[in-house]
């Protein structure tokens, strides 16, 4: 084969890679537009069917834990049978449960829709990532996975909005939800178009000659893998939820509670645009990129937790800038230091480490809120400097694994 030949074989096959990474990009932007507007209203619309704040907050941190604790079955699963399309069919397929919100009047049902929606991110995720970790092979990790982020946060921005302007014009929760059904079916036709055009998105990443060696003797992920695991879980750990942000900024009046949406898509915004920037970054750095986590996130409580409003808009600006990062590169590092046939695995992992750490550091910070506000401010320092430390460890185990695969 000649060298124009081969020249041309790579750009038809970057051409195709991105094309993929940008269909399944407007599949998470839809399926953002139909389940993030039922995430922004599902809290009043169950009170509205008779729920008890007790069920709603148990329901939705069910939800949560459902939506990153499955995710482990489903990406070994998914690594067992190789059936990483039929997964994220099956997943991104229950979305279709969020317009059924419209046609019941009770809060038991409203909630088994609420939860099929989180059932079906578990199933997907996995998958879907491993899909788009074959095309970023070709235009690079972090900007691939950059772009289907930023893809993904304008559905996050524009779906609240969506069910706003609905519930403004027709007074109805039903209504709203009803609109909804237009882009719950474009997520699934998106999806079909991406599944045509790329039957087998692993012939987009040759496999390796020596494909993580360690694994293959073990017969699990390799060390590297563990390790950022350790740092993963720490990092996420000490980040603020959102949820604890707005409830200081509302409760004690620093941010007027009509612009906590407001501030939220702010957050969404600047989560696509960072998210371009870091991936580009990514590609050209590797690893050591991700080291700022940590030294973004010690700083976030000593602007959202304060009393001003300038510091909470940019604490609002800051937390959008760390979960492009989260959301971008973090991932976009599993592709590259895990082997393709354990690579659905990986993110399975992966995320159910992530949603743990979410879950128990909201937890722990919620309840340090309730104390003198310095223990909040030692724990997530002390948390961050243990996630540096991960870090290091993350980059001599990762350059060993270079040295075994030689």
């Amino acid at each position: 084969m000649s060298q124009q030949q081969q020249r041309q074989d790579v750009r038809t096959l970057k051409s195709l890679a991105l094309r993929l990474i940008l269909l399944l990009g407007l599949v998470s932007a839809f399926g953002d537009i139909t389940y993030e507007s039922a995430r922004s209203i599902s809290g009043p619309y169950l009170a509205l069917l008779g729920a008890s704040a007790a069920t709603v907050g148990f329901v939705s941190g069910l939800g949560e834990f459902i939506g990153y604790a499955l995710r482990l079955a489903s990406g070994y699963l998914a690594d067992r049978t190789r059936s990483y399309w039929i997964a994220t069919f099956i997943g991104y397929g229950l979305i279709l449960s969020i317009p059924l919100l419209a046609y019941t009047n009770r809060w038991e049902l409203a909630v088994l829709f609420l939860l099929l929606e989180r059932v079906g991110k578990a199933i997907r995720s996995p998958s879907r990532d491993t899909i788009l970790s074959h095309a970023t092979h070709q235009t690079g990790r972090g900007w691939g996975f950059a772009l289907h982020e930023a893809l993904d946060q304008v559905g996050a921005v524009i779906g609240p909005l969506l069910f706003a302007a609905a519930f403004l014009v027709r007074s109805s929760y039903h209504d709203g939800f009803a609109i909804l059904w237009l882009p719950a079916i474009l997520t699934v036709v998106a999806l079909f178009v991406a599944r045509i055009l790329v039957p087998a998105p692993e012939e987009l990443e040759p496999p390796k000659t020596t494909d993580n060696p360690e694994s293959e003797k073990k017969g699990g992920l390799p060390r590297t893998f563990w390790v950022y695991a350790l740092f993963t879980f720490f990092s996420v750990a000490g980040f603020a939820n959102f949820q604890i942000i707005s409830y200081h900024l509302t409760v004690n009046s620093v941010v007027p509670a009509a612009q906590i949406p407001i501030l939220y898509s702010v957050a969404m915004a600047v989560d696509a645009l960072v998210a371009l920037i870091v991936g580009k970054v990514y590609d050209k750095a590797g690893l050591i990129s991700l080291v700022i986590i940590p030294f973004l996130t010690i700083p976030l409580p000593f602007l959202a937790f304060s009393h001003s409003y300038a510091l909470a808009v940019a604490s609002v600006v800051l937390w959008g800038a760390i979960m492009a990062i989260q959301e971008t590169t973090m991932r976009a590092a599993i592709a590259d230091i895990t082997p393709v046939d354990r690579r659905g695995s990986a993110y399975g992992i992966f995320n159910t480490i992530y949603g743990a750490a979410w879950f128990a550091g909201s937890a722990v910070l919620g309840l340090l809120y309730e104390q003198p506000r310095m223990y909040l401010f030692i724990f997530v320092v002390a948390i961050e400097v243990i996630a540096f430390v991960a870090f290091l460890a993350v980059r001599t185990a990762n350059a060993a694994q270079k040295v075994s695969e030689v």
